[in-house]
């Protein structure tokens, strides 16, 4: 009987880096692989979308970003330990590929598959690497890039595959678009756990400077952080809007799907779902993101007519219900920001990914 290929996913613990991943992990299984993830105790919060059959290792790591001079004089150490252990790990359980997507817990991952020379692989969500992944880059075997172009050190070639999303997405992928009109419309707000603070300032103010007559047509989906979900929901409130605000939607696909408009950060995942389904959107590029990695991200669907851009420092009430009024006023061309959008998209993502991978399986199987 035939070995069962076995594939190793590390993802660090946001969203941004685990919904590319899912998606991986779901095509591989169907594909009959063996799939683990391994990714650290915030990763693993996100992984009850993965397939059940796909095991979770939970590993040490730590970053430099965070923490105080005691808490960063320790990363080095807690570093090593987390890849002498994924080095015993994959010792007795030997991947045919490892693949990371980013972010301080694919370290141990990367660094035993390259001590084990074991094949190992990339993917870049944003337009700009990341710390992790563009130290790697140099030194795996393959690039993916999500978002192109990507700026890749000196010397490395990337491959474009587009970002990964995962199947609750594709099954709406480029689902028929409900222009703007006189009956109710839903307005998306999306900002991911860590940015979405400016999006709970701005939005609900911006929509209470609506006129009267399109903001009581509209229904809100808003998603904000804990600590601001009650002044958000009192704030529609106040503004006679019917909003559903809440910390996180499990249900952004159909949501995504149905709405006439959406304000978003411009996160890699972010970005590659409103194209895949083709919706317009507005778009607030996280600030403090590393090396303004989000105005690169949302420069695609902007240059192509599909999104507005409004950088965080220029985003105000009275700008932003503008930009809302201008899109919800104007049916033809919110329908032609759908399509514009879903031009971008790249549903075959994860089959081009799943390319890489089964290549990198082959090319080993045929040198051994």
């Amino acid at each position: 009987m035939a070995r069962q290929p076995f594939l190793l996913i590390a993802a660090g613990g946001t969203g941004g880096h685990m919904f590319p991943a899912q998606a991986l992990a779901e095509a591989m299984v169907r594909r009959g692989w063996r799939v683990k993830l391994s990714t650290d105790a915030r990763g693993a919060r996100y992984a009850g979308g993965f397939p059940h059959v796909v095991g979770v290792e939970q590993v040490a790591s730590a970053t430099f970003a965070r923490g105080g001079v005691l808490a960063r004089a320790v990363v080095p150490l807690r570093i090593l330990g987390g890849v002498a252990r994924a080095i015993a790990s994959l010792s007795r359980d030997r991947p045919d590929v490892v693949v990371g997507f980013g972010g301080y817990p694919t370290i141990p991952a990367l660094a035993a598959a390259g001590v084990l020379r074991i094949p190992r692989m990339i993917h870049e969500q944003n337009g700009i690497l990341g710390q992790v992944n563009r130290r790697f880059a140099p030194r795996v075997d393959a690039v993916a890039c999500g978002t192109w172009p990507t700026d890749l050190p000196q010397g490395v070639d990337g491959v474009h595959t587009g970002n990964p999303v995962r199947a609750a997405v594709l099954e709406r992928a480029g689902a028929p678009y409900i222009p703007p009109g006189a009956y109710p419309m839903s307005l998306l707000v999306i900002g991911g756990s860590q940015a979405a603070r400016v999006l709970s300032d701005i939005v609900p103010e911006a929509v209470a400077r609506l006129p009267e007559e399109l903001r009581s047509r509209l229904r809100l989906a808003h998603q904000a952080r804990p600590e601001d979900l009650d002044r958000v929901r009192s704030a529609y409130r106040e503004a006679g809007v019917d909003a559903e605000v809440e910390t996180f939607f499990n249900d952004i696909p159909r949501r995504l799907s149905e709405a006439q408009l959406v304000i978003s950060r411009s996160g890699a995942s972010s970005i590659a779902d409103i194209s895949i389904i083709g919706r317009p959107a507005i778009l607030v590029p996280f600030a403090a993101a590393a090396g303004d990695h989000q105005t690169v991200n949302a420069r695609a669907l902007v240059d192509a007519g599909a999104a507005i851009l409004i950088p965080e420092a220029a985003l105000d009430p009275d700008s932003l219900a503008e930009h809302v009024a201008a899109v919800l006023n104007d049916p033809d061309g919110a329908l032609q920001m759908s399509r514009n959008a879903l031009n971008c998209g790249r549903p075959d993502a994860t089959e081009r990914l799943v390319q890489m991978v089964e290549a990198l399986a082959r090319k080993e199987r045929t040198t051994e």
